[in-house]
Order: structure tokens, then sequence, then C-alpha cells
């Protein structure tokens, strides 16, 4: 028998373990009153819901007392538990329960987890997760991620709660779990908080020592020269090709041909002797041993016999169109093409993809219909539906690509090697990814921390699916399954996470033409009142800061507007002045140095219509950028349908502008400050 005696302010409270009652009552008694009793069963994870916790214990006697009567409903709860006996523990008090813990992923591996403790952790589920290690900056991201963050800081008269402190047991429990692989989950539920310090007052640890092993891992140079000979090839074979208009192996033909990639193209059909006015060759044997990569257009069950032949040839990858592997069940024969490429040292882009797009080689390796507007963006999609929404969406908006690219079922090449590959592509400057899950999501991680420094990511995750299904045998294994964790992981990672499709696409488009803030203080120029309202709104739902304008701006800004007119910010210039007004307001908002973004709203009048607006706009910004001045500029557009022609107009010209909505332009101003944060650059 032995008891621990701890401060008022120490991490864990005093206790000691009882296997029967006179010890309870000894060790109650060497702690002091008053004490907490509690069930000791690796069988009983509820201890409360079993009987199994007494509390303000406050003699001897009741300690006796109370040790009877636990193990007495712990057997009556669960008659064959095993009871290691009861726990004796210092009482302690705090203003608010907590919950940190850990849990081992079989995406993400070991994850740290933050939260309201107690049963509302299972209530709520306010939770909030990050991948260890984590960092103190890590830690307190984490205490202020939480919706009830605001409860921690002290409310109604409250006292704060000591936050360093917390940060201090979460990077703790981060360093532990990192250490030791074998713990499987950690559960410090509740930790009691305090003005000076924190306490845990329960603890659970879950041992494994068959974790599974991580899945095979490849050098950056080994990625990297396989991503280069994928997407800029020398040569391309197309196995499958055929003649017949309609086939798929004809149109991927017809693609590479028509969309005047300028390598050398390799049909292979044994039936054809040629493709579109190309030699065909019978068989992939018969191929030249320069194939940097091979389009599969071929049945299912014929691509284990293939990929063993190109093997030989010494090709760095395959784009695997088929369908027909485990998107279907068929789990078995997508490990053996695995196994294959794998032998081989060949990489695989799918199966079941609608192919591959890169513009800078005119490179169409797709049955989809061919796309030619080259820019900075690539776009990623694990759906084919999903991947033709984003071709007709930068048709639409004439949305310059660098890569539109299918991953379907990441049987192997996967998002971090795509990352690595565009981390280094001097075409693109933006990647966003529509992804339904992650397959190594440590190596997006940390690699996604990387490419952020340079240019922006954006993910759109799909589905709320649980990671599997498995016994929780921790509060915080049962909460991991939720989308917390990608959204607290995405956020570690650095990337801008998009709520919908059109949001992805949209931040795509824009995060690459909007310069990177300088600070912080946003200022509104408005013609309407109405907006100003709506896009004030706007700016506190996207984490941005409206300017507190100073005596001396008002005053500058105020000679430009009607006295009936309002500085302040939003800055409303009323929907009846000239073009000059909009002008003058404007170039004074990039001038001063005090201000780091503008969001104009537009309000279409006849004394200043939608065009006309635009290229004065367009002016202003302009002549600003030609003196050094580039400061990120979007705009919202309320009239008649002339605003999309405007709003074209100004688009093209390096201005996200959006007609009939307060909303966008700030979601993708938002999204802009969000990267700029997390590159580091403010």
């Amino acid at each position: 028998m032995h008891a621990r005696s701890v401060g008022h302010t120490d991490p864990v409270p005093g206790e000691g373990l009882a296997t029967s009652a006179a010890q309870a009552a000894e060790l109650a008694e060497s702690i002091g009153f008053p004490v907490v009793l509690k069930i000791v069963s690796p069988d009983i994870l509820h201890k409360t819901e079993a009987g199994g916790v007494i509390v303000d214990v406050r003699s001897a006697d009741a300690a006796r007392r109370a040790f009877e009567t636990i193990v007495a409903n712990a057997k009556t709860y669960q008659a064959g538990a095993r009871i290691q006996g009861v726990q004796v523990q210092q009482m302690v008090s705090g203003s608010q329960e907590v919950i940190i813990g850990s849990d081992s992923d079989p995406v993400f591996g070991k994850l740290v987890a933050f939260g309201l403790g107690g049963v509302l952790v299972e209530v709520l589920k306010d939770v909030t997760f990050r991948l260890a290690p984590v960092s103190r900056e890590d830690a307190r991201g984490m205490i202020e991620g939480i919706a009830a963050a605001e409860m921690l800081r002290g409310v109604r008269g409250a006292e704060p709660v000591d936050r360093e402190a917390l940060a201090a047991i979460i990077q703790r429990v981060s360093d532990l779990v990192s250490d030791f692989p074998e713990i499987a989950e950690v559960d410090l539920n509740p930790v009691l908080t305090h003005g000076d310090g924190a306490t845990a007052v329960d603890a659970r640890i879950v041992l494994d020592f068959n974790p599974p092993p991580r899945r095979q891992q490849f050098t950056q140079d080994e990625i990297l020269t396989s991503m280069r000979r994928i997407f800029q090839p020398k040569a391309v074979a197309v196995i499958g090709a055929s003649a017949e208009n309609g086939k798929i192996g004809n149109s991927v033909v017809k693609n590479i041909v028509n969309g005047g990639y300028q390598g050398k193209v390799y049909p292979v059909n044994p039936k054809a002797d040629q493709i579109l006015g190309i030699a065909c060759f019978k068989s992939i044997a018969d191929l030249p041993d320069d194939v940097d990569v091979a389009v599969f257009c071929i049945p299912a069950q014929a691509v284990a016999g293939a990929l063993e032949e190109l093997g030989k040839k010494g090709a760095a990858g395959v784009v695997m169109i088929p369908s027909g592997f485990a998107e279907t069940g068929n789990v078995d024969l997508q490990r053996q093409i695995v196994e294959i490429a794998t032998r081989h040292k060949l990489r695989i882009l799918g199966p079941n993809i609608y192919g591959i797009y890169y513009l800078p080689q005119r490179l169409c390796a797709t049955f989809c219909t061919p796309y030619d507007v080259k820019g900075g963006v690539a776009l990623v999609s694990q759906s084919g539906g999903i991947g033709m929404a984003i071709l007709g969406f930068a048709r639409c908006t004439k949305m310059g690509v660098s890569a539109i690219v299918g991953v379907g079922n990441k049987s192997d090449i996967d998002e971090d090697d795509l990352l690595a590959f565009f981390e280094q592509d001097e075409n693109t400057k933006c990647v966003a990814f529509h992804m339904e899950d992650l397959k190594d999501g440590k190596a997006f991680v940390e690699i996604a921390r990387r490419v952020v420094k340079k240019k922006p990511i954006v993910v759109l995750k799909a589905g709320r699916t649980p990671f599997g299904v498995k016994a929780a045998a921790s509060h915080t294994a049962a909460l991991a399954g939720n989308d917390r964790v990608y959204e607290g992981v995405l956020e570690q990672a650095g990337v801008v996470r998009a709520p919908g499709l059109l949001d992805m696409l949209e931040y795509a488009r824009a995060l690459p033409i909007l310069p990177v803030p300088k600070g912080e203080s946003v200022v509104i120029i408005t013609g309407a009142g109405g907006s100003g309202v709506l896009l004030s709104d706007a700016v506190a739902m996207n984490g941005m800061r409206l300017m507190e304008i100073p005596a001396d701006l008002d005053a500058a800004f105020r000679t430009f507007i009607p006295p009936f007119g309002a500085a302040g910010n939003p800055i409303d210039i009323t929907g009846g002045e000239p073009p000059a007004t909009y002008q003058n307001t404007i170039r004074l908002g990039l001038e001063d140095d005090r201000i780091h973004a503008l969001i104009l709203g537009y309000w279409h009048t006849i004394i200043t219509p939608p065009m006309v607006f635009a290229k004065l706009c367009a002016e202003v910004v302009e002549e600003l950028r030609e003196k050094g001045i580039d400061k990120p500029v979007v705009v919202s557009l309320a009239g008649d349908v002339e605003v999309e022609q405007a709003a074209e107009y100004l688009f093209a010209r390096g201005i996200p502008a959006y007609p009939y909505t307060t909303e966008r332009p700030v979601q993708v101003l938002g999204a802009k400050y969000r990267w700029a944060r997390a590159a580091g650059l403010l």
C-alpha cells in the first residue's frame, strides 16, 4: 500500500490503491480528507455508470463503507469483472473539467485530443485533435479550437483557467505517446482546471504491443523521380488502344494526339496496325524501352499480366483507368496489382480514374473532354464525377490550370506523392484536393506543412465516415471517428479547408491572384448600407478583423463622401455617387499603409454603371500596383445582369469579383488570410 501526496497545482492528485476496506481507511487518513474512491478494473470503463465512484469521503469509517459499497456495485454491474482494488484519491476541485487524451489511428497514427471533460465529452463531443508530436503552439491552438473555448477564458465573473498549464499537459501526453509507440490510447478525464494549474484526476492507458505496420515509404527523391516521369513523359504507351470510336482506348489516344503532346505515343493493340495514323504495337513486350508512363484501358482481369510485362520495360508509372477493383469489393485483385507494381518499382495512379491532364506538357491522358487553358492551379479529385465538375468550372470561368488529376482508389499514388511533385513544379501556384479519405494522414501532414510555406493548399474533405469500427477502450478513441479529427489535423497542416465543391474551386481560382496581405486591418467601401452590414458579418465569420478607422483617416474619407454617407467601417459612400467617389475612396484605401485589404461593395446605378465601375476599379488598382502598392482587393457586385460582365472583367485583371453575393468575395479573402497565417507571412 502506498499513497502519493501532492500540492494543489500538481498535474495529478495524491492517491493510492487499496485492496481491502482497512487499507482504504488507512490511505484516506494519510492522504487527508476529503477523498474520492474509485473502482480499479480493466473490464469496467465507465466507473460512474457501474456505481464505482464515491466522492467527498470525510472519515476513515466512511472510507471503509465506501470500499465495500464500490466492490459490491462492481460485482453487480459485471459479475465477471476483474477487480484489482479501489483507488483512494485526494479530492480536487476545479472551475472546469476537460479531457486530454490520445488515440492510435490507422490513417493518422498518434492523435492527441482536447475538449470538454466529464460526461460533457460524450454529450457535446466538443473536442479537437492534432497529430503527435504537437508543439506548444499546436497545444494552444487546440485549447482555442473548441466551441466552448470562451468558458475557459472565464465567463460571468468566473476565474479564467490556466491555459498554459493545460497546454503543458497536452504536450506531455503528446511526448509520451510519441516516445512509447506501444501506448495505443490515453484518457485523462477529467482534468480539473484552476486559475493556477490543472490536475488530472482520472487516467486510463491502453497498450498494444503489435501495432499495424505503416505502409511502404518512399524517399522524396524516389517519389520525385517517378512523378516527373509520369507528369513529364518523353514517351507514353496506351495499353488497350482502339481504332473504334466510342471506346475508351480510342478516346485516350485521340486526346493525347489532338491535345498537342510532343512526345512519343505508342498504342498497343494486337489486332490493329495503326490508330490515327500512328503505328501500333502488338504487345507490351514489343514496346521500346523508353516508355515513361502507360495508360491502361483494358479490363481489370487483364491488368496483372500487363503490369508484369510493363515492369520489364522500366516504365515509371501507370495511369490506371479500369474499374473493377477495391471499389467493387475486389480487394484481392487490387492488392495483387500493387504487389506486382511494387516489385517492378512501378507507381500506380488509380485504378478507377478518368486519367490525368498536365497542361505544360500538353498531356491529356484521359477519355474525358480535353482542356487547354494553361494556368497555375493543380486540381485533384478522388471522384471521376467531381473531376468533370472541376473541368467544367475551369472552362466556364477560364481558370487556367497546370494539372487535373484523378486518384480514384489510391491503391498507390496519393495526395502526398502529388504534393511532392507540385511543390517543386514552377507551373503550379496553388493545389486543390477533393478527397474522401487519406491513406497516410501523417505523410500528408508532413509534406503539406512544408508546401504551404510556398503555395496554398485547398482541401474539400467529403464524407463523415468513421475511420473504422473498433471497440473503444477510452472516450478519446470513441471520439476519433469524428470529422473533427480531419478538421484539426488539416488545420495543423496549414491547408485551407473548403466547406463545399464550389468553395474549393473559387478558392483555387482566387488565391493565386490575390496578393499576400501585410496585416490584419480590413476595410469595407460600399455604395449600399445593406451590403455593408452583410459584408461586415461575413468578415467576422471568416476570421478577419475590421479596422478601427483612426480620426485622420476618417476625415480623409469624409472629404470624398456626402454628408449623409458614413465613414467608420464600412465606409458607405451611398448609391447616388458618381464614378469619381468610388475612384477616390478606393485610391485612398490602397494608399494608406494602415489598411491591409479592401472589400468593395458595388451597387448598380445608372450614375455609375457596372462596367464603368469595373474599369475605374481596375485602373486604380493597376495604377497603385505600378507604384509598388499591391493589396488584396475583392468585390461584391449587386445589380442587374450587367454585373456578371463586370465581375468577369475584374477577375481577368487580378481582382476577385462576384455578382449577387456578399459572402463569396469575403470567403476567398478569408481563405487567403488563413493561408498567409499558416505560411507565417503575417
